[in-house]
């Protein structure tokens, strides 16, 4: 498992849309928000999300920035940005393998996915805060991200 201090380790993942996700690279400058969600088919990684779409606004005025991954393909992750109107990038077809190999996310064997996990990393691309579920509950949600960047910023004197 990756701890507070640790670098996110970089990845490239297809952004639904088009285009490419750089991690932590596109995050970079500013306090960003990492979600690794099951699926599609999740309706928690769905509620989640929703909410991360609908605090689109209080992120933007923070300047913190949010970027969503699965193992889906293209077509469900599309469908998904829709269906939430997900303002922020959604990567699909992620290895969950080799994610967790160098995250420690937790796999989902049946369908093969990620765990519910989340990284708040830091404008160097530190991580600040990392929440790993083992199941389906337990995850990152954007009032909690909020007050715990906007605590961590006064900490620093920004």
């Amino acid at each position: 498992m990756l701890q507070n201090g640790d670098v996110f380790p970089s990845f490239i993942f297809g952004r639904a849309g088009g285009g490419e996700i750089h991690l932590p690279g596109d995050l970079a400058g500013g306090f960003g928000v990492i979600l690794f969600h099951r699926g599609s088919w999740c309706p928690y990684c769905n509620a989640q999300l929703a909410e991360f779409a609908r605090a689109a606004d209080k992120f933007a005025e923070d300047g913190i920035r949010v970027v969503s991954v699965s193992t889906d393909d293209r077509e469900k992750s599309e469908a998904l940005v829709d269906k939430h109107k997900l303002g922020f990038p959604v990567g699909y077809s992620a290895d969950a393998r080799a994610v967790s190999a160098a995250t420690g996310a937790f796999v989902n064997e049946n369908p093969l996915a990620l765990q519910a996990t989340g990284f708040v990393i830091d404008p160097e691309g530190r991580i600040v805060t990392a929440v790993y579920s083992t199941r389906a509950i337990g995850r990152l949600m954007p009032a909690d991200v909020l007050n715990f960047v906007r605590h961590f910023k006064s900490l620093a004197g920004n």
